[in-house]
């Protein structure tokens, strides 16, 4: 699939056309990165490097192959979410951080993405002779407008989750359970618990702990309706 949507996309680039590209920023948390690197017994640039971090994740994965969902978990959450974005001809691409990739599109999965049906319509249309079926103004539009849906879809999903988590830890208030921190900024710190995975906040303790910190929390309470779960630091 990877090297499917990579030759999509140096298709429509070496045609000199524009495109719709999945990109993945360099991280700005890259230094939580090498932290939980250096705590695994390994190393990574200071800077940034998509292939170095690829390196690190293959060698985890075969050194502690128990252990490799929770550390995977923790460096996407580091890496942040994807976006869609237009490439014009001759610009420099963004490139996919996460998957180590410089040119990258979606196109393998029309029947439920619609970027992927954009893009080969694009690659029909070039292949056939025909004028582009979009302008670069209409690409970056329904660029704009498929990230956001994306965002919207991914809302959605974490609510019904929660939803069910918190129908789930009904009677289980004041219990404790094993936990990963996955997320940590002004909105607030949230945790996933191992074992069952039920994502929560943490409303207390949360100034002690990072991304990837394996902790030990207790349910504090849960709102069903609303997907509330709430967890405390404990002692």
């Amino acid at each position: 699939m990877i090297a499917a949507n990579e030759a999509t996309a140096r298709f429509l680039r070496d045609r000199r056309l524009p495109s719709i590209r999945r990109v993945v920023r360099a991280p700005e948390r890259w230094d939580r990165i090498v932290e939980i690197a250096r705590k695994a017994g390994e190393s990574l640039p200071d800077a940034p490097d998509a292939p170095a971090l690829a390196r690190f994740m293959e060698r985890r994965r075969d050194a502690d192959p128990d252990g490799y969902p929770d550390l995977s978990l923790a460096v996407v959450k580091l890496l942040g979410s994807g976006a869609y974005a237009v490439e014009r001809p001759g610009e420099p691409s963004s490139g996919h951080f996460g998957l180590s990739v410089q040119n990258y599109t979606h196109a393998t999965a029309p029947n439920r993405r619609y970027p992927d049906l954009v893009t080969q319509r694009m690659v029909k249309a070039e292949l056939e002779g025909h004028p582009l079926p979009y302008s670069v103004a209409e690409l970056e539009a329904l660029a704009a407008h498929c990230t956001r849906q994306e965002d919207q879809a991914n809302k959605v999903e974490r609510q019904v989750q929660k939803a069910a988590a918190s129908a789930y830890l009904g009677g289980r208030i004041g219990e404790t359970f094993d936990a990963i921190v996955t997320g940590a900024s002004g909105r607030g710190t949230w945790v996933r618990t191992l074992g069952t995975p039920v994502d929560g906040k943490l409303v207390e303790g949360a100034g002690a702990v990072q991304v990837g910190e394996r902790v030990r929390v207790r349910l504090l309470q849960i709102d069903a309706g609303r997907g509330f779960v709430d967890f405390a630091l404990a002692e």
